[in-house]
C-alpha cells in the first residue's frame, strides 16, 4: 500500500492511498502524520486504517498517472547517510584523491567504523516532489544525483514507511575538502522526495528493494544503473539509532540511507537533463534539472 499527496481540481492537497492495481482512494486526513497519530489513538495500524477507508469507498475517477503528485510528506527535516555501500565509498575516494584509488582515506575508515556518517540534508522549503525542478549549484562543475531509499520516521525513530530520494551532490566541492560537505549537499532544490510512501507493514523484505537510476539528455538515455538495498553494509535501524542519539527528531523526518549508484567519473549533470529514480513497489521519482542564477554576494 502506497500513500501519496496530490493536487485536486480546486488546487487543494489531498492525501490518498494507491493499491497494487494503481487504484486511488482519497483519505480523510490532512497529511501522513495525522493518519499515523489516529492509528495510534485507535490502537490500530496505518494499514488497517487505510483498508477500512477503502472498503467503504470507491476508487478515484482520475487515473493515478494523471494526478498532479506532490511531495508525499512535508518533512521538516531531511537527513542523509553516507558511505553505506562499497560503491559510494569508492566514488568518494576517487573524488577526494584525484583518482588514486589505492590511497587510504577517511572514507575507508568511516566505511569500516562503528559510527556511520549522518549529515543534515534538507528542509521542507528546500525539498521538491515528483516532476519538479532540482537545481544545479552555480559554483560546481561536477554534479550528480544520488538515488536512495528514504525512511519516513516518527519522533521516536519508528520506521513508518519507505520512499524514494534524490540526494543531489557536488563531487568537486566535497572532493576539494571534506569540511565543504554542507555546501556540496545543501542548497535550494537540492533534494527530491516521492512519489509515494510505502507503508512499512507492506514491505516483506526492506533489504531486497531494487533501486534504478536513469538520466536523459535531449530525450536520449545517458546513464542507467541499478542496485539493491541488500548491498548495504549498514542496517536501517543502525542508521536511525545514530540519528536519534542526543538529538531532537520530528515526526515525519526523512532519513536517506545512502547510494550504490554512481555515474561514470567523467559525467556531470547539465541544464535540461531528466532524472528518473525508481524503486519498484514504491514508484518512480522524476526530477527536471535546471540551472539557477547565482545570487549576488554582499
Amino acid at each position: 500500500m502506497r500513500i501519496i499527496r496530490y493536487l485536486n481540481n480546486e488546487k487543494v492537497p489531498v492525501l490518498a492511498a494507491v493499491t497494487n492495481e494503481n487504484e486511488v482512494y482519497s483519505l480523510p486526513y490532512r497529511d501522513f502524520m495525522e493518519m499515523i497519530r489516529l492509528a495510534e489513538e485507535k490502537n490500530s495500524t496505518p494499514l488497517q486504517l487505510v483498508e477500512d477507508v477503502i472498503t467503504q469507498s470507491i476508487p478515484h475517477d482520475v487515473p493515478y498517472e494523471d494526478l498532479k503528485l506532490l511531495v508525499p510528506i512535508k518533512a521538516q527535516e531531511v537527513w542523509a547517510s553516507g558511505v553505506t555501500y562499497e560503491k559510494s565509498r569508492d566514488g568518494r575516494n576517487y573524488e577526494s584523491t584525484d583518482g588514486k584509488l589505492d590511497a587510504t582515506t577517511f572514507y575507508d575508515k568511516v566505511y569500516e567504523a562503528e559510527r556511520p556518517e549522518i549529515f543534515f540534508k534538507s528542509t521542507d522549503k528546500r525539498t521538491v516532489g515528483p516532476e519538479e525542478d532540482v537545481y544545479l549549484r552555480s559554483d560546481s562543475n561536477w554534479q550528480i544525483p544520488e538515488p536512495e531509499v528514504g525512511l519516513v520516521l516518527s519522533k521516536k525513530g519508528e520506521i513508518l514507511g519507505f520512499t524514494v530520494g534524490n540526494d543531489m551532490s557536488c563531487r568537486d566541492i566535497e572532493g576539494e575538502n571534506p569540511l565543504y560537505l554542507p555546501q556540496a549537499k545543501v542548497w535550494k532544490n537540492s533534494c527530491a522526495i516521492g512519489p509515494a510512501i510505502r507503508l512499512t507493514e507492506t514491505v516483506e523484505d526492506p533489504y531486497n528493494l531494487k533501486i534504478i537510476c536513469r538520466i536523459y539528455r535531449n530525450q536520449e538515455k545517458q546513464f542507467e544503473g541499478s542496485a539493491n538495498t541488500g548491498q548495504m553494509k549498514r542496517r536501517f535501524e543502525e542508521l536511525v539509532s545514530y540519528l536519534l542519539k542526543d538529538n531532537t527528531v520530528f515526526d515525519g523526518t526523512v532519513l536517506l540511507t545512502g547510494t550504490c549508484i554512481v555515474p561514470p567519473n567523467e559525467f556531470t549533470l547539465q541544464n535540461g537533463d531528466k532524472i528518473e529514480i525508481e524503486v519498484p513497489g514504491i514508484g518512480k521519482l522524476v526530477s527536471n534539472v535546471k540551472s539557477q542564477v547565482s545570487q549576488p554576494v554582499y
